[in-house]
């Protein structure tokens, strides 16, 4: 034993007669921390049995928990206690004698003290070696909100850990910032930001860009003259009363008076040129004599509309005269917004549709189920937000879902769902702003909320002696032993199982509900989202092997003793003996074809899916709906080229998704501060969104690396397909407050409608045999694009961030980018008019005015109106 050791023992007897007489989970929770530190990422080079403890490629990690006592009592030997922790991470190995630990489900794992614990004095520290897979390189991949659990006691938070804000990660050393897979680009820092920005050119001034809107239009003339704007009288035809309303309170929000410039016009259909004589398309004119909006359809006027706000500074001010001329590149022009895993209040969404309305956006597509969370009340099954709607700490999930992702015991975060009344209203609001909501439930996999709470339903009836209705909708075969893991972390529970009759009930009582509220609402259901994704035991990829195999690249596992989704289930066995289905392999797209029939006998024109939803079918007739959307989310430098063609020429309504440039939860730029789930993309900045190409994605092969900074090439090979549009996608794993989804959304949310909206001159056209690969080929036209951004970045900076605070919306501030010299520092931002601070001492603050000759080691960015601060910077080696 050693002296640390005898040292630590001899103050818990010394203080024994001040240590709790039982664990008291309370009195646990006020003093103990928990913090991660990782040794290396690289752990298999570490001498890490990484393969023989089976971690995914071979890929794992050396670190500590490192548990502190820091309260003024004794944390007394003995068990009796447990703590509970949020990983995202698989644990793999504890390498304690003072602590065993346990994977619950997800990311939720039990570590209890052993005989060996010796307890904890005050003050004391105790570190304890594990190994997890993959690696660590964000703060956020540590969650926060830790809880001790003692029988017959509430749990108790650990208060040291429940912050949202704070970071439980201890500071990366060395490199291991970097992803082990090899990463090739630099450190986000204020010098790196200097050196990524200014090559985009020179920043322009509001003057310049008094002609541009966000997103760009498709052509204007210019006239004589300007126009002063502070106020709008609205005289338009073709809008409903709800529409025009919309249109007034925007204008509200930006300072404009209700009289003022009159605004006149209405529909005209076909009198428009043929190029926007298209949904949404209008010709705006603006003059001395007034404002005049000529639209298509009332989609048309309303954007019109949109785009003279778009011109008009906040408080109004002076537009230039023009003419001008518009319409949609894509009849699809969406956001995606998981409620599902960390929910997110009415107001949050309704400024969204707001700002989605502001920006010419269409579609809101709504997560609103998944393993973690059942969004929506539905009439007649209670038990999906009486129990799916909830995390606390009850093992036998009768009362509500065990705590995932950082939720703690009682829903501190994550929880709450939609009444019906909440979702009748907002889709009327989003009606009022030309915007479908896509209601998605996700189905086969990503179920367990919706199959847990349907066993609570089970037990209940049956306890109260009504079977038939027990069954009625239970989503399990109880017989069913397969033994899974799912990409969440999950066993057989995260899958809906396709070969049980309450499964089909589910979903047609369930189609038949949602498509009331919308009926209420004024929207009839046009689209419904079945999701269909990952269907899979992860266990079974490619980056595993049997435990009689060599490969010092993969995971070990035992095979034999691994299953496939309802592999072991008597009910889909049955279908295969009948010969109904080869496999279980069949039942995904056989379940996604059955549920396109309930979707269609009940009127709906349009089922969705992501892309692995829909596999194996040739094509979109295989389906009952008139029309089947495929969400397409692969990487660019994984295919996606080749697959999102495939897929539209098979007849689906194509919509592109790509993770390494529409994923909004990524983080912006690579920096363990940043937070972000990033397996596809460690730096999604809005200028990467702008940069986008989407009807020739092969290009963007030229303009950005994968996902490490290396170059890839793509080529053409595939026939020109036409795609029904784009979205951006904000998942919630890790966003857990509804601050943070704003941070996450906005300004990329921008960028994407940029696309969405207009197709840039830069953009090639679509070539089949064209190749492109960064550094190598010379096709595009960076110069080009990059004066193109530079509008767009001025007019963000200049009109629409102001807007942004004006609407209460907590948009990312940009950083700050720094370059030291022997002068005064060189210093400018991701976008013109955007605002920082400086320091010389990292207390005491300035507002940095440009031009100013400044030498200072702190900076941050700072709001326009000096609410919100950004996250403080050193420069290197100050």
């Amino acid at each position: 034993m050693n002296l640390k050791r005898l040292l630590s023992m001899a103050v818990l007897a010394a203080l024994s007669s001040a240590a709790w007489s039982a664990p008291d989970a309370a009195a646990l929770g006020q003093s103990l921390s928990l913090k991660m530190a990782v040794d290396t990422n690289k752990g298999a080079a570490a001498g890490a049995p990484c393969a023989d403890l089976g971690a995914d490629w071979a890929s794992c990690l050396k670190g500590r928990l490192i548990l502190e006592n820091r309260g003024g009592e004794v944390v007394p030997a003995g068990s009796g206690w447990s703590l509970y922790l949020h990983s995202i991470r698989r644990i793999l190995k504890l390498d304690s004698p003072d602590f065993a630990i346990r994977h619950i489900t997800g990311d939720l794992y039990q570590l209890t003290p052993t005989a060996g614990f010796q307890g904890l004095a005050a003050g004391q520290k105790l570190e304890l070696p594990l190994i997890d897979e993959y690696w660590l390189l964000q703060e956020s991949d540590v969650l926060p909100r830790p809880y001790v659990v003692v029988d017959g006691q509430p749990p108790a938070l650990l208060q040291h850990d429940s912050s949202d804000d704070a970071s439980y990660l201890l500071p990366l050393t060395g490199d291991n910032w970097k992803n082990p897979a090899g990463e090739q680009r630099p450190l986000a820092t204020p010098e790196q930001r200097y050196h990524t920005f200014t090559p985009r050119g020179l920043p322009l001034s509001a003057a310049q860009v008094a002609k541009r809107t966000i997103p760009a239009v498709m052509r204007q003339q210019a006239g004589s003259g300007q126009v002063q704007v502070s106020g709008l009288s609205l005289n338009l035809s073709g809008l409903d009363p709800a529409q025009r309303q919309a249109l007034a309170e925007r204008a509200a929000q930006l300072g404009l008076r209700a009289n003022g410039a009159p605004v006149a016009g209405g529909v005209a259909g076909t009198k428009l040129p043929a190029d926007i004589a298209v949904s949404g398309g209008y010709r705006l004119s603006i003059g001395q004599q007034g404002v005049r909006v000529e639209g298509y359809d009332a989609a048309g006027v309303f954007y019109g509309v949109q785009t003279l706000l778009g011109l008009v500074p906040q408080g109004g001010g002076a537009i230039p005269a023009m003419t001008v001329e518009d319409a949609p590149r894509y009849a699809y022009r969406g956001m995606m917004v998981d409620l599902a895993r960390n929910f997110k209040q009415p107001a949050t969404v309704r400024r969204l549709i707001e700002q989605m309305a502001a920006y010419k956006l269409n579609k809101l597509h709504l997560h609103l189920s998944d393993d973690e969370g059942w969004r929506v009340q539905i009439p007649g099954l209670p038990e999906l937000t009486d129990v799916g709607a909830r995390r606390c700490h009850d093992l036998s999930e009768t009362r509500c879902l065990l705590p995932q992702l950082g939720s703690g015991p009682d829903n501190q975060s994550g929880g709450g769902y939609l009444t019906r009344a909440d979702y009748i209203d907002l889709v009327r609001y989003a009606q009022a702003h030309f915007i479908e909501v896509i209601p998605e439930f996700d189905m086969p996999a990503h179920a367990r909320a919706a199959v847990v709470s349907m066993e609570a339903r089970y037990r209940k009836l049956m306890a109260a002696g009504q079977p038939q209705a027990a069954s009625e909708y239970r989503l399990l075969d109880p017989q069913d032993q397969s033994n899974t893991l799912s990409v969440q972390f999950y066993d057989r529970h995260t899958y809906l199982n396709p070969c049980v009759p309450g499964s089909q009930r589910f979903v047609s009582k369930l189609v038949s509900e949602v498509a009331a509220m919308h009926h209420e609402a004024g929207q009839p259901l046009q689209t419904w989202h079945f999701g269909g994704d990952e269907a899979k035991n992860i266990l079974l990829g490619g980056g595993f092997q049997d435990v009689s195999g060599s490969d010092p690249g993969k995971g070990k596992v035992t095979m034999a003793q691994q299953d496939k989704p309802w592999g072991r289930s008597p009910a889909c066995q049955a279908l295969v003996s009948s010969g109904q289905i080869k496999s279980v392999d069949d039942l995904p797209l056989r379940f996604a074809r059955q549920a396109s029939g309930i979707v269609a006998s009940q009127g709906i024109a349009a089922m969705g899916a992501w892309q692995d939803g829909v596999h194996g079918a040739a094509g979109a007739s295989d389906f009952a709906t008139a029309h089947t959307l495929v969400t397409e989310w692969d990487t660019l430098y994984w295919g996606a080229a080749q697959s999102s063609s495939d897929l539209a020429n098979k007849g689906f309504k194509t919509v592109l998704a790509m993770p390494d440039y529409l994923y909004f939860d990524f983080p912006y730029e690579l920096n363990p501060r940043e937070h972000g789930y990033y397996w596809a993309s460690r730096d999604t900045d809005s200028y990467k969104v702008f940069s986008f190409a989407p009807d020739n994605l092969a290009q963007n092969a030229e303009v950005m690396p994968d996902r490490q900074g290396k170059p890839f090439a793509v080529t053409s090979s595939a026939a020109p397909a036409r795609f029904a549009g784009m979205q951006g996608q904000a998942w919630s794993e890790i966003v857990r407050t509804d601050a943070e989804f704003e941070q996450r959304v906005y300004p990329r949310m921008l960028a994407l409608a940029e696309r969405a909206w207009h197709k840039a001159a830069w953009e090639r056209p679509y070539q089949a045999g064209e190749t492109y690969q960064l550094g190598v080929t010379h096709l595009v036209d960076k110069a080009a694009l990059n004066a193109d951004w530079q509008q767009f970045a001025a007019v963000l900076g200049w009109r629409e961030a102001p807007k942004l605070e004006k609407a209460g919306v907590r948009y990312r501030l940009p950083m700050p980018a720094v370059q030291p010299g022997s002068g005064p520092y060189a210093v400018t931002t991701e976008w013109p008019g955007a605002r920082l601070q400086y320091s010389t001492d990292g207390r005491s603050w300035q507002t940095y005015q440009p031009g100013r000759q400044v030498q200072a080691n702190y900076w941050r960015g700072v709001s326009q109106d000096g609410s919100r601060v950004g996250r403080a910077e050193t420069l290197s080696g100050q």
